[in-house]
């Protein structure tokens, strides 16, 4: 039987196959979650290089919430990154949830990321 680790691994790439597939040309919205904080990245696979990036580990954000690991928290990112993102001049993407189902933390971080104004 395969560990964990190899099964989040083998979703995970199933899933950037998926979007790569799709992409064309657009970047990357990439998420990762801890137990304890969520990081959100706007990759450019092309270029190889990072558009904008939030996580619950700011500054800012880390003073206002009261845990980077709840649903507020992936919001508050969502939307931080958006502008960050509409700044850099990216307004289409494409989701990358990683092994990480769409649901929880995932969902409330890229429905609060469209409200801010990014589409996928």
């Amino acid at each position: 039987m395969a560990s964990r680790k190899q099964v989040l691994a083998k979703r995970a790439s199933r899933v950037r196959r998926q979007i790569k597939a799709v992409a064309n040309g657009r970047p990357r919205l990439s998420v990762h979650r801890s137990s304890k904080n969520i990081y959100v990245q706007v990759i450019d696979d092309v270029a190889g290089r990072t558009l904008a990036a939030a996580s619950t580990l700011e500054g800012d954000l880390r003073k206002s919430l009261k845990t980077g690991a709840d649903v507020a928290a992936a919001a508050a990112v969502g939307k931080l990154v958006a502008e960050r993102a509409a700044k850099a001049g990216v307004k289409e993407v494409v989701f990358d949830r990683g092994a990480f189902l769409y649901h929880g933390r995932v969902k409330a971080l890229a429905e609060a990321a469209r409200e801010g104004g990014l589409s996928f």
